[in-house]
């Protein structure tokens, strides 16, 4: 290849000289020494490949989502992470935190880049479980984060302890209702474990400690505003006397608002929500929202990676990780331990 390329070049070079007459003519020596210190392609695809595989600092983050504020924040504390530790991460999520053959696709694509570890918040356990025991296998540590994977399939698991957050959520409508009170329930995932266990120990405070407190309904609106919206429009119709909802997570917050401000009910029925956004924090601090429950994203995109890290040098690691949650309302949303989790 490359004697073709100098007589290609020799071949030039004459050309030219017969073409403009120039007057400092090269040699086919000087020639051969221009080509001789032109940079050739630098790997083949098979070399590049094989650099692919020998890469050990890549991790691989599929999330619930990517377009939510709440998912940047997490991949923010990741790649704080990866950097301070010398590792490249990839993050990625659905567009929406319902799409699991998507999901499950970008799994496949980024075990095809061979990476040394693997972060994911699954939205199906059992949709990915197969794959991730196969990497497993393989020696690849499995990091679950925020929703996780499942247990047979974890190393480890970074989160917020998603029955403790909802018995938080439990303790403070309680003390909002003074102990009495109907209570309706907004979830916004049947299948997504921290989901459930939100709703879980939500239910469980309220039976445990307060027995005259009263759960009239359950439903479930994916986390979407419309549906949401219209679920507690119908909450209220279906039960007049309602004192509040509790709603999972800042989708089903923020319909649930919606919802109970066209049906004139903002101020009546008391509304608690999870997680954050602008809208949320508008609310909350107008006191049009009582208060809800505060995550650390930035800690558990932090945890994951530095987990996965670990496991990869060998280091222990707890099996599960507790990354936080906290109460705010209007009068705690500005304080300097809470602000910086409070996220748009």
């Amino acid at each position: 290849m490359k004697k073709r390329l100098v007589a290609l070049l020799v071949t030039a070079s004459m050309m030219a000289m017969s073409l403009f007459g120039c007057s400092s003519p090269e040699s086919a020596d000087d020639a051969a020494d221009a080509a001789a210190e032109t940079p050739a392609e630098e790997s083949t695809g098979e070399e590049a490949a094989a650099e692919s595989t020998e890469d050990n600092n890549y991790i691989a983050m599929i999330a619930l989502g990517f377009s939510h504020q709440y998912w940047q924040a997490v991949k923010q504390g990741a790649e704080e992470a990866a950097e301070e530790l010398g590792y490249r991460i990839t993050f990625e999520g659905p567009e929406q935190e319902t799409m699991v053959d998507k999901q499950v696709d970008m799994l496949k694509t980024a075990i095809q880049n061979n990476p040394a570890a693997i972060c994911m918040a699954a939205i199906d356990t059992q949709s990915v479980a197969e794959i991730l025991q196969e990497e497993k296998a393989k020696g690849i540590p499995i990091v679950g984060f925020d929703a996780g994977v499942g247990e047979e399939e974890s190393d480890v698991k970074c989160s917020t302890d998603s029955v403790a957050a909802g018995a938080l959520a439990a303790e403070h409508a309680g003390e909002l209702l003074g102990g009495e009170g109907k209570i309706a329930i907004i979830g916004h995932s049947q299948t997504v474990i921290d989901a459930v266990e939100r709703v879980q120990g939500f239910e469980e405070k309220i039976k445990a400690d307060y027995p005259g407190i009263e759960i009239v309904d359950i439903q479930y609106g994916d986390g979407d505003h419309v549906k949401s919206a219209e679920i507690a429009k119908s909450m209220v119709t279906a039960v007049p006397d309602l004192d509040l909802i509790y709603t999972s997570n800042e989708g089903s917050c923020v319909g649930a608002y919606n919802g109970l401000k066209e049906a004139g009910k903002i101020g009546e029925v008391m509304l608690i929500g999870f997680d954050s956004s602008a809208a949320m924090k508008e609310a909350v601090r107008s006191g049009e929202i009582v208060g809800a429950i505060t995550q650390d994203p930035i800690g558990m995109g932090r945890a994951a990676v530095e987990s996965a890290v670990k496991l990869l040098n060998g280091e222990e690691v707890e099996s599960f990780i507790d990354t936080g949650c906290y109460w705010y309302d209007a009068s705690n949303m500005d304080d300097e331990n809470i602000a910086p989790l409070l996220y748009d």
